[in-house]
């Protein structure tokens, strides 16, 4: 079997193997918001975030033993407690701008996260911001401005909540960050996983509403779909460099145009194309900048994702 691998690799290079992983897990992605928008607004959006995340720690299962024996200093146990309070509101607003936004504009307003970590990441870790990068920053907040339209369309408050789920991820993204260098990955994931569902659990109780099995169900499904996304994209990045993968993610919003008009009935926004393709373009520039200068900084868009 293993004369087999490098044929293998001959037939599909890594370039190739990792832009097809990156194409499943924006397919998986988008099939997340669509399970919640088939969710609907009848479960409140605290519940329904902490449901999927309970869901999510059985697959946690097989490494909840482990995680009993860690030992961390003070530091470590607040830093991650803290990563675990923002993602925690990170992951409410998300659950409710998805039920309430064309699945087109949730998807290319969650390009956002990786710009914030790309200031967030000047701002308080002392990264220094070239000219180029600032003006691809700027470009990506036009792009946004693009989706939103103040002034010729209503912000509504689920907008506003997706700025705000954006802005959150990313400092949920730049506390991990500091996290890597004191904790493994695979703790770091469990850990989090853990500590927004204990977050989520009070808030999910004060509006509780008894669901139904069918909502169960989904929210079992977007569990899933949301693990097989992370696992794809896992993928991708070992097979493929960012440079490559990046320009991908486009096809995230490509789909959610597609699944928004074709089974939604949702129309199809040519200011949300364009605010979500200038808003890639700009996240695509930076991060093929921080390869020329062998750094990395600002994630891919998917390492996001909720």
């Amino acid at each position: 079997m293993r004369a087999n691998r490098p044929l293998a690799n001959e037939i599909m290079p890594s370039p190739v193997r990792g832009v097809l992983w990156m194409v499943a897990t924006g397919m998986l992605f988008v099939g997340v918001t669509a399970m919640i928008k088939v969710l609907g607004t009848r479960m409140p959006a605290t519940q329904a975030a902490f449901l999927r995340y309970l869901f999510g720690v059985v697959f946690l299962l097989p490494v909840l033993g482990t995680l009993r024996t860690l030992r961390f200093d003070l530091g470590t146990w607040c830093l991650i407690c803290a990563r675990g309070a923002v993602h925690t509101v990170s992951v409410a607003f998300w659950f409710y701008a998805m039920a309430r936004l064309p699945i087109a504009d949730v998807t290319a307003m969650n390009y956002l996260a990786p710009i914030f970590v790309t200031i967030g990441a000047a701002l308080f870790l002392g990264e220094r911001l070239a000219a180029r990068r600032v003006i691809a920053i700027v470009a990506a907040l036009c792009g946004a401005l693009i989706i939103l339209r103040p002034g010729l369309r209503e912000v509504g408050a689920a907008h506003l909540a997706m700025l705000f789920m954006a802005a959150a991820s990313g400092t949920s993204y730049l506390m991990a960050k500091v996290l890597t260098g004191r904790v493994s990955a695979g703790v770091l994931v469990a850990m989090l996983s853990l500590t927004v569902t204990i977050g989520l659990a009070p808030m999910a109780i004060a509006v509780w509403v008894p669901p139904t099995p069918w909502e169960l169900a989904i929210l079992f499904a977007v569990a899933c779909l949301a693990t097989a996304g992370h696992y794809t994209m896992m993928l991708a990045f070992r097979a493929a460099p960012l440079t490559v993968t990046q320009p991908v993610t486009f096809l995230q919003l490509v789909w959610a145009v597609l699944l928004g008009a074709l089974v939604f009935g949702e129309g199809v926004d040519i200011f949300v194309i364009l605010g979500g393709m200038v808003i890639v373009a700009a996240i695509s520039f930076i991060s093929w900048r921080e390869a020329v200068l062998k750094r990395r900084v600002t994630p891919p868009v998917s390492a996001t994702k909720l």
